[in-house]
């Protein structure tokens, strides 16, 4: 089994970039694929949808059949296994707890100065369109992750599109999911076509101000291209991880960890970050009896991530692994060293940070409470998690007295005289009062 294994001091600059850009330059090659399938829903609606849906799903459908009905979430509700039901209800608690924390007041105001006030009022988004992806199973966590934050946030109009299964449904699990969240607007269908039905609306999917939601390489090819058209939101696109690691981590622990993103699909990227040349040997050698452990498909999965995004990283010590982590921006970063506390300060880039051998991603993913939709392809140098703020947004508030005007308009009205905009003095000037 092909593992990568990179000396970074030994890398060239050209080496280093393309290991920083991991599957982002495949994203941009496929723009000129999905490029005609938004032209083709703009132009063309549920129709469009319904030929990709056969397409790409092998699934028929008539437009009518788009929409999950009342009696499709009565059956999920049924068919549903009572202890997935309870899993996704205590995780659902603690999402909802750690989102309920983050609104802010509905507005505010400071005094800037006597009679000069500013502030701003919090809104919720019209409209938002939530993708959940498919894949090979079902992802009710992605669902309980957009879902909760866009119901606390008060969203409106809130609709999720998601592919459907071979049999023409939406998953038991996922219906559920979207049920007990509030969410009855679930729509089938999946890809980049689901992002352009969002963008442009259909007959039978509406038209949306924002977009939320990872995706496959043809996803994030599409919501770039639409960006403008729509808000997309956090760039959520193919899963990624770093394991950073000191001499001190189990080497196991790290082996065990670095496949969690890696079984996610092959343009996934995994890798396990150590200034430790043992710690690396150990958990390279592990790593072949972990994977040939794993179903097939998820086999498949890890071994082409570790031998094409993925892999070990050799560092000369823990600084330059720290340097390593905030160049790469990991959607998903671990860390194992000895004193995770005292690394967290120097840590800048990273979609979410979990401290510590008991912090797990796949506990971050599922159950812990913070957002596991996080930005991806470096992005997380200037975006951040989803958090209710995705779904809201400000306005500016002023308001001023008498008082306050006669204070502040004599530098105002110079402001505009020197940057020669006279429509802005004349305001004042000739305001009369």
């Amino acid at each position: 089994m092909k593992i990568n294994f990179y000396e970074l001091e030994k890398l060239s600059k050209e080496e280093i970039s393309k290991l920083l850009r991991r599957s982002e330059t495949d994203i941009e090659t496929l723009q000129d694929i999905v490029r005609p399938v938004i032209q083709d829903v703009r132009e063309k609606g549920d129709q469009a949808i319904i030929e990709y849906c056969q397409k790409f799903d092998k699934v028929t459908l008539e437009p009518s059949a788009l929409k999950v009905t009342d009696a499709e979430f009565a059956k999920a509700r049924e068919n549903l296994d009572p202890s997935v039901k309870e899993v996704i209800e205590v995780s659902a608690k603690n999402i909802r707890k750690f989102h309920k924390a983050q609104m802010p007041e509905d507005m505010w105001f400071a005094e800037i100065d006597e009679g000069i006030m500013a502030g701003e009022k919090i809104t919720p988004i019209t409209s938002v369109g939530i993708y959940v992806p498919r894949g090979k199973g079902s992802f009710p966590s992605v669902m309980l992750m957009l879902c909760i934050p866009a119901v606390i946030a008060r969203v409106p109009d809130v609709i999720v599109c998601t592919p459907p299964t071979p049999e023409g449904t939406v998953d038991d699990a996922s219906l559920f999911t979207a049920e007990i969240c509030g969410i009855k607007n679930v729509f089938k269908v999946g890809g980049s076509q689901a992002i352009a039905a969002m963008a442009f609306g259909t007959e039978t999917v509406p038209k949306m101000d924002k977009v939320l939601g990872p995706g496959n390489a043809y996803v994030s090819a599409a919501k770039r291209l639409l960006y403008g058209r729509i808000d997309v939101g956090t760039p959520a696109g193919p899963s990624e991880s770093i394991i950073l690691c000191d001499e001190n981590a189990d080497p196991r622990t790290a082996a065990l960890d670095l496949l969690i993103e890696a079984e996610h699909g092959p343009d996934s990227t995994a890798l396990l970050v150590t200034h430790s040349r043992e710690l690396a040997a150990k958990a390279e050698a592990i790593l072949p009896e972990l994977v040939n452990d794993l179903p097939d498909e998820r086999k498949e999965f890890c071994q082409t991530v570790l031998s094409q995004y993925g892999g070990i990283v050799l560092t000369s010590d823990l600084e330059a692994s720290l340097q390593f982590v905030n160049d790469f921006a990991p959607e998903h970063l671990e860390v194992l060293v000895e004193e995770p506390m005292a690394v967290l300060p120097k840590i800048r880039n990273a979609g979410e940070i979990l401290l510590g051998r008991y912090t797990p991603i796949t506990i971050g993913n599922f159950s812990l409470g913070v957002n596991a939709i996080l930005p991806t392809g470096g992005f997380a140098k200037t975006f951040s998690c989803v958090t209710v703020y995705d779904f809201l947004k400000r306005s500016s508030i002023g308001y001023m007295t008498k008082q306050g005007y006669d204070r502040i308009k004599e530098t105002a009205r110079k402001f505009a005289e020197y940057e020669g905009f006279p429509s802005h003095a004349n305001a004042i000037i000739k305001r009369g009062f």
